[in-house]
């Protein structure tokens, strides 16, 4: 195989992986599973620094005995050596072993294609790297992450803790893929990355520039814009409406609002239409590549004025963007060049090269790649999450044996099947069609078939199994479930604020012109909420039961015209204007609504129950993660409570 053959990129937000059995009882939602080019392969002058585990730490937090032989894998960083370390035993799960060796295919499984992509792209910069001498040392490592963080306004350490609270990147596997190939790039191609005065003033002019507010009509047929021109221009004041009745941009639902026009943004014909605009004037059609566009000037926004004494600042970041942007582009570029002059055989994508190699994942310019290795660096990447999902299992597989059940081929069909008629696969005589929802997952999901039973199709089929398969509907529930799907709903104008205070002051601005007009235009003043703000305070239908009891209740008591008082919702204050409701799509709940609802309402029923067993499960359950270092111990109330249920 060649490296045309290897060197197609897992698309970000494509592969998706099912390995929280919690979320798929909850949902038939998935885990995108990030996708990685880079990670070190041998040792050299270049290579990114290590500061210990990324994914894995020691297991001497936990239960020293249990480590066995251990695999190490070592680096330098900032004069700073440790280990870190994947015993033979990962975790005990009510005194059941989960290996090392059980761990490790479980990742290569899922992770083994994307892995390795990610070893042999770092491979070919680190070989570039090492070729024309260049070298990435710590320092310049930290120095780079210190800049980084300054530009959020952040100190290095806050900004690595952010990092790994709200993006789940840990600061190891930030300053080695993330940090170290940045500055590797900007080395190999640093005469290609200049930046230019020019270049400087021109982004400096579109961020603190004019900028024109508009809203926009996108549609592909020439005949189809001048019909629709002509109405624009007959009533400007339906601009609005007719974006939402005709555009096929993805503002239509905004009613044509697009972020503001700036200069330099890359379409001259479009910025140039609309800084000739008058507000409220209608442009002429405008055709950008095979689109054709209108545009209506609501108004024209003045420069930002910028301090003499912080231009300096913004005119250094600006720089900084144009740099990286360019980077991307110069890397994507770079990346061609080295994989078209490497030699790369995937050996592990190639049944037939997998049995003339073994051992092999792949070999670069002749330089192999053990599959051990590939194991070793899917776990340390995917470890944790990996390991949780198989902890997860080993939950259920205990409570199936205890409760003396099986999950049968004939369980896992049915399964597929009702989850192919749930998101509407079905046949024309109204079958569920599996092979279509099947070929949806391999396809949009990016996963196989046998990926998609274990992690999903399995773990639902088996809590199915340890709940009352009996689940009661009542009469208030299907009651409920009809006014919230077919009842009648409120429409309404929205202001979202996010202080009281402000919202007093602007409830009191509404009530002294109580008018749809004022109301919108302080709504797009002030509220913090952008479907409101962009819409002129018009927000979706409020209909019964749909989650948000306080606003319901406000909205379903308003007449026409009444404005609400001030609803304070969490962290938020909402005050709402009734327009009117909506007729109800159904008068009356026949037979065949009441069984699609019902169906509904014991499907919604029944994954709650799993949820609530599962978490039971979890709860009373001793596990020793020696990958996390962590040790759960159930409590004697929860095991008492656990042990009276089952009774």
């Amino acid at each position: 195989m060649t490296r045309k053959d290897a060197s197609k990129q897992p698309k970000a937000g494509t592969r998706r992986r099912w390995l929280s059995i919690g979320a798929v009882v909850l949902a038939a939602s998935t885990v995108v599973g990030a996708v990685h080019w880079f990670t070190d392969v041998d040792q050299v002058d270049a290579q990114p620094p290590r500061r210990g585990a990324a994914t894995a730490h020691s297991a001497s937090a936990a239960r020293p005995a249990a480590q066995g032989r251990a695999t190490r894998s070592q680096g330098a960083g900032q004069n700073e050596n440790r280990e870190h370390v994947i015993p033979d035993v990962v975790a005990v799960v009510n005194g059941e072993k989960i290996t090392k060796e059980e761990l490790a295919k479980a990742c290569l499984w899922r992770y083994g294609e994307e892995v390795l992509e990610a070893m042999i792209n770092k491979q070919l910069i680190l070989q570039e790297c090492r070729r024309k001498g260049i070298t990435v040392t710590d320092s310049e490592v930290e120095d780079e992450i210190a800049r980084v963080a300054h530009k959020f306004g952040m100190s290095p350490d806050r900004w690595l803790t952010m990092l790994k609270k709200e993006r789940d990147i840990p600061p190891e596997k930030y300053r080695r893929e993330i940090i170290w190939p940045t500055l590797a790039l900007q080395k190999l191609a640093a005469t290609e990355i200049e930046v230019s005065p020019q270049e400087i003033r021109q982004a400096f002019e579109s961020e603190f520039g004019p900028k024109v507010r508009v809203r926009l009509i996108a549609v592909s047929s020439r005949k189809k814009a001048e019909e629709v021109l002509q109405k624009a221009k007959a009533d400007p004041k339906q601009f609005g409406r007719l974006a939402k009745e005709y555009s096929e941009d993805s503002s239509a639902p905004l009613m044509g609002v697009v972020p503001p026009i700036r200069r330099h943004m890359g379409v001259p014909q479009l910025e140039a239409a609309a800084f000739r605009l008058e507000e409220g004037e209608v442009s002429d059609i405008i055709q950008v590549d095979d689109r054709y566009i209108i545009l209506q000037c609501e108004r024209h926004i003045p420069p930002t004025y910028i301090d003499e004494r912080y231009r300096k600042d913004a005119e250094q970041r600006l720089a900084d963007q144009i740099r990286d942007n360019k980077l991307r582009t110069v890397a994507s570029q770079l990346f061609r060049k080295l994989q078209d002059q490497a030699k790369v055989v995937n050996v592990y994508n190639d049944p037939k090269l997998r049995q003339q190699m073994p051992g092999v994942a792949a070999t670069i310019n002749g330089q192999p790649i053990p599959i051990s290795v590939l194991a070793e660096e899917c776990m340390v990447r995917h470890g944790n999450e990996v390991l949780s999902g198989e902890i997860h299992r080993r939950l259920l597989q205990q409570a199936l044996r205890k409760a003396g059940r099986k999950v049968e081929q004939s369980d896992i069909d049915a399964e597929i099947a009702r989850a192919a008629a749930s998101f509407g696969f079905l046949t024309k005589d109204g079958q569920p069609d599996v092979a279509a929802w099947l070929k949806k997952v391999q396809e949009e999901d990016g996963a196989s078939i046998d990926l998609y039973v274990y992690d999903v199709v399995w773990p639902t089929v088996a809590l199915k199994k340890l709940v009352p398969s009996k689940i009661e509907v009542t009469e208030k529930d299907l009651q409920r479930a009809f006014e919230a799907n077919y009842g009648p709903r409120v429409e309404a104008l929205a202001i979202v604020l996010g202080s009281q205070r402000t919202a007093q002051r602007v409830w009191e601005l509404a009530r002294s012109n109580p008018t749809d007009q004022w109301f919108g235009e302080l709504a797009r003043q002030y509220s913090i909420d952008p479907v409101s703000r962009s819409n002129m305070g018009q927000i979706p239908p409020i209909r019964k039961y749909g989650g948000r009891p306080m606003i319901e209740k406000e909205a379903f008591s308003l007449k026409p015209g009444e404005m609400s008082g001030i609803i304070a919702t969490g962290d938020e204050f909402v005050i709402l204007r009734c327009l009117g409701r909506t007729k109800p799509v159904i008068e009356k709940m026949d037979e065949t609504v009441r069984r699609e609802l019902e169906s509904s309402l014991r499907e919604q029923k029944l994954r709650r129950a799993m949820a609530a067993r599962f978490n039971q499960l979890k709860e009373q359950a001793r596990i020793e993660n020696y990958l996390a270092g962590s040790l759960q111990i159930p409590s004697p109330r929860r095991a008492a409570t656990g042990a009276a249920r089952r009774r």
